[in-house]
């Protein structure tokens, strides 16, 4: 009698490790994050630096507190909660009270992460759940054109709301790339967030097709609202250095967790969320709402998923 075929096959033991470390990964991601720490310091000053310390900080303590409230391994040192209150952080305005960065951090990892069995497991972005739940609440103190008000710099995305693209045709591109924009404090940082995320796809330390989709849905969907209107809609390049947008392509979008695992799956994932990203822009509230793009996205991730090549025909001999 045959054999049953068997469901999953490897080879023999012994099995090489790759050398991966989910702290190492970890590191590095937050070594890439690290010049728009810096930039975000220069431009906000030292309230940018309390609120990211904090932060990162409190995540680190919520984190330990489930895991004992849980009775699970505490895993704080892989450093996940560490980046996790960063990125929050990254989408925070400066000038945001000390309780409500608390309150965020909780937020992220109890809600976006702990509740759903910790690092891995959430089918959500952490650092979004916590942001939407922010603006949700509190939407008057996550209002960086309200919060502040005695900046000198641009508030691109809002005038863009408001007066159309003409009121924006002459922002300085410069001024983009240099974070001199009001918005989240380091997620407003274009050129060392597009220098970080280049430095984790050299690294192959994130998928490159979850950025790519991203970019090309943010491109294609602006470009087709500003062929319908020129005076009313930006442009790609525009929306693409605005506000958080690179930083979503490459630290929010990529989280392990919450995006897809196969190629065709990942892409569209990141064609939705850059979709999404435009559409919140022109038609929604909020003059930015990546967090917003990216947690819808998010609960598409299992459908795209699904999409696949179909296996190779295997014949009964072959076994």
């Amino acid at each position: 009698m045959r054999p049953p075929s068997p469901l999953l096959t490897v080879s023999c033991p012994p099995h090489i490790h790759c050398g991966r470390t989910t702290r190492g990964i970890m590191l590095e991601t937050l070594l890439a994050l690290l010049p728009a720490v810096v930039m975000a310091v220069v431009n906000y000053g030292l309230p940018a630096l309390r609120v990211m310390a904090l932060c990162a900080a409190a995540a680190v303590v919520v984190e330990a507190l489930c895991a004992r409230i849980m009775e699970r391994e505490n895993e704080t040192d892989d450093l996940h909660a560490l980046l996790t209150g960063l990125l929050l952080a990254f989408l925070l305005p400066a000038s945001a009270p000390w309780w409500l960065v608390l309150a965020g951090a909780a937020a992220s990892i109890v809600l976006g992460k702990a509740v759903f069995g910790g690092i891995g497991a959430s089918p959500l972005a952490a650092p979004c759940v916590g942001w939407a739940i922010l603006s949700i609440s509190w939407p008057e103190l996550m209002n960086t054109e309200l919060t502040l008000l005695d900046s000198n710099f641009l508030a691109p995305l809002h005038e863009l709301k408001h007066f159309g693209y003409l009121a924006v045709e002459d922002v300085p591109l410069m001024d983009l790339l240099l974070g001199h924009e009001i918005g989240g404090l380091g997620a407003v940082q274009t050129l060392p967030v597009l220098a970080g995320g280049l430095w984790l796809l050299a690294r192959n330390r994130i998928k490159p097709l979850i950025p790519l989709g991203f970019v090309l849905g943010v491109t294609l969907t602006a470009l087709c609202f500003q062929l319908i209107n020129p005076e009313e809609y930006a442009g790609p390049v525009f929306h693409l250095l605005a506000g958080s947008t690179l930083f979503a392509a490459f630290f929010l979008t990529t989280d392990n967790g919450s995006s897809p695992v196969f190629p065709i799956g990942t892409l569209l994932f990141g064609l939705l969320a850059g979709c999404l990203l435009i559409i919140i822009r022109v038609w929604g509230v909020h003059p930015d709402g990546a967090a917003f793009a990216i947690l819808l996205a998010n609960l598409a991730a299992p459908l795209l998923d699904r999409i696949r090549p179909k296996p190779l025909i295997v014949h009964e001999g072959a076994y």
